[in-house]
């Protein structure tokens, strides 16, 4: 790279506009949208769609709500042109959605292009040259008036064209390609030229189009440029003002929103991004973005995964995993702090309240997705998604201080296997390390119990274990309760710190959960112990055991994991 790039690259600064009034205001109502995925989309695929699909895909386009859908390019390809005669001669295309069609400034392909839509209710038709100081002297070589003359004529032989069909609303839509690049004042003068042509007013409809065609500056820029546009255009009540943002500085979002504040109308763009280079606005981002912020886009992406499969379908393109409200891991936290957020958030978000769930700037539930890939686990989580997704598959409700020994158990088990844990390995783990009958050799093994009270008020038990020895005993305890007698009959040096009960499910058969929490003198930290069992003292002594025989593979060595 070079030491100092401003001696090759021409850097676009700040318009001069003192008194600009874009970033004080805020957006309230979502844009007029223009899908051009079918054209812009289109041509940049590595292999074009066929009929079939592109058909498929405007379907979808007018399910999700688009108004207006850029259909092709009908004077540059026989498919193009076929297929827009099949959605209108089929009458495919609804009272309420408009085809656009473009095509270059030059007569025959303006010609080609509006016998391709005769006979249609309303369409746009979509002309479009370049003006910027590059392409003005090394493409074309034509100077600015020469341009302007150009687009004039274009214009005046589009409406000797369609003036003789009435029964069609024809709408012109003017893009100067590569504006911003152009010089503001070559950019107006285009535009009134088209303008004043089309004699745009309230029976000539008219979109004036500003793309940004390779992106070169910051979006405060490209917003400065529209609020200039915006100020200066002839007619301008009369006039739909458009963008066109394409994304090769990753910003084609925020061009588009703070195009939106300086006073664009419409925005144009790609379900996902598609277009040519680094693509164009990604519309989904867009909408979804208004829609967190309490604007409805007046698009139906209600079940976007649905749009992702049809979209990457019919396009042969992936969607990143990454990709912002549809990527498959957007709902997804694997790190260990996020997780415990999420899952508080989750237990603290009311029905009916404002959205506030750490880490998640939109409900899942609201563009079709679950929320059961939101907390997955790898050898970065941590013990609050591990808690999470063990109580939201199987109920287990792990007090904090167990939650944080758990988490060393399955960290270690992720960091061994380097793959990422689903709920069920998780719970798998959970019945090794705790539930008597899964763990791995363990010291004691419950058989049975019998419980009696004494004559000084107290409890005893007789425990039916398997002991270190391998033989099957009888052994015999009291204590002020069953939990206490166990401890005793066991005979080990151990203290009893905490206690839980939970509840697995509903209904007479549901099973007990007993959870209790062992201190062993002399023996760092403490042990958890858990219990299952439909009868709530039986989980509570099968509890007791586990935790011991936890203890006593830790002090002879071997901690059971």
């Amino acid at each position: 790279m070079l030491s100092n790039p401003s001696q090759k690259y021409q850097s676009f600064p700040a318009i001069h506009l003192p008194d600009r009034q874009w970033p004080s205001r805020t957006l309230t109502k979502a844009p007029v949208w223009l899908s051009t995925d079918l054209r812009d989309g289109n041509q940049a695929l590595f292999e074009p769609m066929n009929r079939e699909r592109k058909l498929r895909l405007f379907d979808e386009l007018v399910r999700i709500g688009f108004k207006e859908i850029e259909v092709g390019f009908p004077s540059a390809s026989r498919t193009d042109f076929d297929i827009v005669r099949h959605l209108i001669d089929d009458k495919r295309i609804p009272d309420d959605v408009t085809p656009m069609v473009i095509t270059q400034l030059r007569p025959d392909l303006i010609r080609e292009t509006v016998r391709s839509v005769l006979g249609a209710r309303r369409v746009i038709v979509h002309f479009y040259n370049a003006i910027a100081p590059a392409w003005r002297e090394i493409v074309f070589n034509m100077e600015v008036p020469q341009i302007q003359a150009m687009v004039q004529e274009s214009v005046r032989l589009l409406r000797e064209l369609t003036d003789p069909h009435p029964e069609t609303e024809w709408v012109l839509q003017y893009s100067p390609e590569t504006f911003c690049m152009a010089e503001l004042e070559v950019s107006l003068l285009m535009c009134n030229t088209a303008i004043e042509a089309w004699d745009a007013g309230p029976t000539r409809p008219m979109i004036i189009n500003l793309p940004t065609t390779v992106e070169v500056s910051t979006p405060n820029v490209f917003a400065d440029q529209i609020e200039w546009m915006h100020r200066h255009l002839s007619r301008r009540e009369h006039l739909v003002l458009s963008v066109h943002p394409h994304n090769d500085r990753g910003t084609g979002v925020a061009c588009a929103e703070q195009a939106m504040l300086a006073g664009a109308d419409r925005v144009e763009g790609c379900l996902f991004g598609n277009g040519e280079r680094s693509g164009n606005l990604d519309v989904v981002t867009l909408a979804l973005n208004l829609y967190t912020q309490g604007i409805s886009p007046k698009l139906d992406f209600s079940d976007i995964s649905a749009v992702a499969r049809i979209v990457e379908e019919t396009t042969a393109l992936p969607i990143h995993p990454r990709h912002p409200y549809v990527g498959d891991l957007v709902f997804t936290a694997f790190s260990g702090s996020h997780q415990d957020a999420i899952a508080k958030g989750f237990a603290a978000q009311k029905p009916d309240a404002l959205w506030r769930v750490p880490y998640l700037p939109i409900d899942p539930h609201d563009v079709g997705r679950t929320y059961d890939s939101i907390v997955r686990v790898n050898s970065q989580s941590g013990k609050g998604g591990i808690a999470f997704l063990l109580q939201r598959d199987y109920g287990v409700v792990m007090p904090r201080r167990m939650q944080v020994e758990f988490s060393a158990v399955v960290q270690e088990h992720a960091d061994s296997s380097e793959t990422e844990l689903h709920s069920a390995q998780l719970w798998a783990l959970f019945e090794r390390c705790y539930l008597g009958s899964h763990q791995p050799s363990p010291a004691y093994v419950y058989h049975g119990h019998r419980l009696h009270d004494t004559e000084a008020g107290l409890q005893a038990i007789v425990l039916e274990v398997t002991g270190p020895d391998g033989q099957r005993v009888s052994i015999e305890g009291q204590g002020n309760g069953p939990i206490a007698a166990a401890v005793a009959a066991l005979g080990l040096p151990v203290r009893l710190d905490s206690y839980e009960e939970r509840s697995m499910g509903a209904g007479a058969d549901a099973q007990a959960m007993a959870i209790v929490e062992v201190v062993w003198p002399g023996v760092p930290g403490s042990r958890f112990g858990v219990g299952q069992h439909p009868n709530i003292v039986t989980a509570s002594i099968q509890a007791v055991i586990s935790a011991m025989n936890r203890f006593v593979a830790t002090v002879s060595g071997v901690l059971l994991r």
